[in-house]
């Protein structure tokens, strides 16, 4: 085993490498950006390393900055988190070429996977159900407007090197193809510098399910069973859960065993996610769930992975990267209980769900819950950076009782002066849709009008801010659904002669 490791990444998913890390006993180095120089993941690493100014381009992307670093701190590790440079093929062959172990799959994989049309064509030779559509070379518009019209619409056009809902389009109709087309391939050139796009069947009432797989260099590859992230807005995870509602064994026997072929298609090593699209219309069924796409790395909702099976995966990633087998047969990984994960944005959904940001003058979360953060109190939420400043993680027996958990949970977050989507995460836990796991990704979209409720003063909030003049309040009259998201304030307000005193409560959600 290696004795020191970098993270080439930032936030929450460096300090929790850091974790894992630091508990084995590993020296654990952090790379920052100049804006980043009072950060969390900064403050926790045995030692840092400046690597340039805030944009990421400029520092957590620049490969030779950040293996510059790990050289100059004689790091003998590295391990990429997820983005950035997480999927980035040649980043990891110059990792390895540097004589550094990269924890991550090979090379060859992550390009085998990177790019959605020849993906596809290898899992239809690995036996591996795909959605119907096109993925072939020929990109004239003739070829393209004749596929759609072949699969009939409606269709989903996505960019091949796509990602995050960039490049993607939906299309009702054959006279709106040709200008949905054009505005793809733009997006796709300016996101990825790659026009190319394929189309595939759109599918009404889509669930996305996604597997688990871990590989070693042993030849082993096992799955850790299936998580549900359908809960979506705008093709951006915001609550996973794992396991999937409404899936039966049957079910679920054939599609881990589908992304366990995936995954010995391309020789994989390490963590992996194969995600496959579900038609949810007539519930989950074996013959109605197809591969998607395989992302080639540790994935944001791992945690809830973790809690069902009680396996530390980055700990499994450390020891495959040092040559070690996976340490558990596949009939050995456990199924317990119900976890889920709600991702806590700076962003206003009041307001677009514009990101908030600014400092964190009050910054308090639950602490008898799995938190994993990149923030604390007193520190920034960077317009450079992805918005999610932590995630909640909860374990209980039931699904029912992990929804009503983490909903609980979102209303103990405490955020001033940034605005976070915590209300509106309790809100789609406690929706009867939800509860009930009537979920698909347009769940949210359809729901919006009640998901997204003006901000009122909950009954903790007002008994807090009237306690401190004297007041009682009714708090039965101030029942709503939002949480406490920052300290109140009260006072007395606009003295004059023979009028009544002004009491006045500013409570920030």
């Amino acid at each position: 085993m290696f004795k020191s490791v970098l993270v080439a990444n930032r936030g929450e998913i460096a300090c929790r490498v850091f974790r894992t890390a630091r508990r084995m006993g590993l020296r654990t180095i952090a790379v920052y950006s100049e804006a980043d120089a009072q950060a969390l993941h900064v403050r926790e690493a045995d030692e840092a390393v400046l690597i340039g100014p805030a944009a990421a381009r400029e520092s957590y992307l620049d490969a030779a900055k950040v293996l510059a670093a790990a050289k100059a701190t004689g790091a003998e590790a590295i391990h990429p988190g997820y983005g950035f440079l997480s999927e980035n093929a040649d980043f990891a062959e110059a990792v390895a070429a540097a004589g550094i172990v990269w924890i991550g799959p090979k090379p060859s994989s992550i390009r085998a996977m990177g790019l959605k049309d020849a993906a596809k064509k290898l899992m239809i030779e690995a036996g591996v159900p795909v959605t119907p559509g096109y993925q072939g070379e020929d990109q004239s518009l003739e070829t393209l407007t004749a596929e759609a019209n072949r699969i009939g619409f409606p269709v989903l056009i996505k960019a091949v090197a796509g990602g995050g809902g960039k490049g993607m389009r939906k299309v009702d109709r054959a006279e709106d193809f040709a200008e949905n087309l054009a505005s793809a391939q733009r997006e796709g050139q300016s996101s990825f510098g790659d026009p190319r796009v394929l189309i595939e069947s759109y599918i009404t009432r889509p669930r996305h399910i996604e597997v688990q797989v871990f590989g070693d260099s042993h030849g082993n590859v096992v799955h850790l069973h299936e998580r549900d992230c359908s809960l979506q807005r705008r093709h951006q995870k915001v609550i996973e859960e794992a396991p999937a509602p409404g899936m039966d064994q049957a079910t679920r026997d054939a599609v881990t065993a589908a992304a366990v072929r995936a995954a010995k298609a391309v020789d994989y090593q390490g963590a992996g996610t194969i995600e496959f699209i579900a038609d949810a219309s007539d519930g989950l069924k074996a013959d109605r769930i197809w591969f998607m796409e395989m992302n080639t790395r540790l994935q944001v909702e791992h945690p809830v992975t973790e809690s069902i099976t009680g396996v530390d995966l980055v700990e499994w990633q450390l020891r495959v990267a040092a040559g070690q087998p996976i340490p558990l047969a596949q009939a050995d990984i456990p199924m317990k209980g119900w976890a889920m994960e709600a991702r806590l944005y700076a962003e206003d959904p009041a307001n677009g769900f514009l990101p908030s940001i600014g400092r964190l003058d009050h910054f308090v979360i639950p602490d008898d819950i799995r938190v994993d953060t990149g923030v604390m109190q007193g520190g920034e939420v960077s317009q450079f950076y992805d918005p999610m400043i932590a995630k909640l993680i909860v374990h209980e027996d039931t699904r029912e009782a992990a929804a009503a958990r983490l909903a609980d949970a979102c209303r103990d977050v405490e955020v001033w002066p940034v605005k976070t989507n915590a209300g509106f995460m309790a809100r789609c836990l406690e929706h009867p849709r939800f509860v009930e796991g009537d979920v698909d990704t347009g769940f949210i979209a359809a729901e919006e009008g009640a998901l997204i409720a003006p901000a009122q003063v909950s009954a903790r909030a007002l008994a807090a801010a009237t306690g401190q003049i004297g007041l009682e309040a009714d708090a039965a009259a101030f029942d709503a659904p939002d949480n406490v998201l920052a300290p109140t304030r009260a006072g007395l307000f606009g003295f004059r002669l023979n009028a009544a005193p002004q009491a006045h409560t500013a409570v920030h959600h």
